[in-house]
């Protein structure tokens, strides 16, 4: 995001909206926005309505409240002169919007979003089948963000053990070599909100990449979370649980059970 300092009268709204805290008075008294830990999320241009008042005015009518040591403030939701200015971007910093602002849609999925349609349609489609698991990392969070040179940490980490990346994930189609998890260079300095690594695995081997991802999390500048995913038994239990309480960790409560009721894309094979 880029802000017009012609515009710009300094209220500061923008800066309370920013998701990554990352816009700040300059010297002038105008805000301004740091470009290299700026992840072109864009809430601070939608949230903010464009009041269309012109620079001049605002500034003359705070200069003459000053006089008599009275102040305005703006509505919290406004940006009063339209300062906020999108950018035109370019590869490769266009990845930044890709990945966080969620009214892009990605160009190599066709979707919105970090990562693929939600595991729900997992019945439909037959992505996860008997004896298997989804793992799903997800790096960064608002206020924090990660850089896709950590991504590439993470993801060279679990390469090493073999796992299927997801073909239509956003973050597999900007690796050079499935096989190793390198990223390509060019995008390595790019931040995002969050990104997320989506593979497949054999339900037995999950504590093997949980531990993978113990020992490669101190080696991040950012947060990661895991979510797991496998097809319901019969008694309605499931069966990636067991394996993630061997590896020393507790799911959370709060998680989901999907019942695919669509047309079946796929025929899986009896056992």
């Amino acid at each position: 995001m880029e802000i017009d300092k012609d515009k710009c009268v300094g209220c500061g709204n923008c800066h309370a909206v920013c998701t990554m805290d990352v816009i700040s008075l300059d010297e002038d008294g105008k805000s301004v926005v740091n470009q290299d830990e700026c992840v072109e999320c864009s809430v601070c241009y939608r949230l903010l309505r464009n009041e269309g008042y012109w620079p001049w005015m605002v500034r003359a009518i705070r200069q003459m409240l000053s006089f008599f040591r009275l102040g305005y403030l703006a509505e919290v939701d406004v940006c009063p002169t339209g300062a906020l200015n999108p950018p035109v971007l370019e590869w490769p910093r266009s990845l930044r919007a890709t990945f966080s602002d969620p009214t892009t849609i990605h160009p190599g999925t066709g979707i919105y979003g970090r990562g693929t349609e939600e595991i729900k349609s997992n019945d439909v489609t037959g992505r996860l089948r008997k004896g298997e698991a989804g793992l799903v990392v997800e790096m960064g969070r608002p206020g924090i963000g990660a850089f896709f040179r950590d991504i590439e940490k993470v993801a060279m980490a679990l390469a090493r053990l073999d796992p299927e990346f997801e073909t239509q994930n956003p973050v597999t189609h900007l690796m050079e070599d499935t096989r190793t998890g390198k990223m390509k260079d060019e995008i390595l300095n790019e931040k995002v909100l969050s990104a997320i690594i989506e593979i497949k695995v054999k339900l037995e081997r999950i504590p093997e990449f949980l531990k993978v991802l113990e020992k490669v999390q101190k080696e991040v500048d950012t947060v990661i979370s895991l979510g797991a995913a496998s097809r319901c038994l019969p008694d309605g239990s499931l069966p990636h649980m067991e394996w993630v309480r061997k590896a020393g960790y507790t799911l959370s409560p709060n998680g989901k059970t999907n019942l695919g009721l669509g047309r079946p894309l796929f025929k899986e094979m009896e056992e």
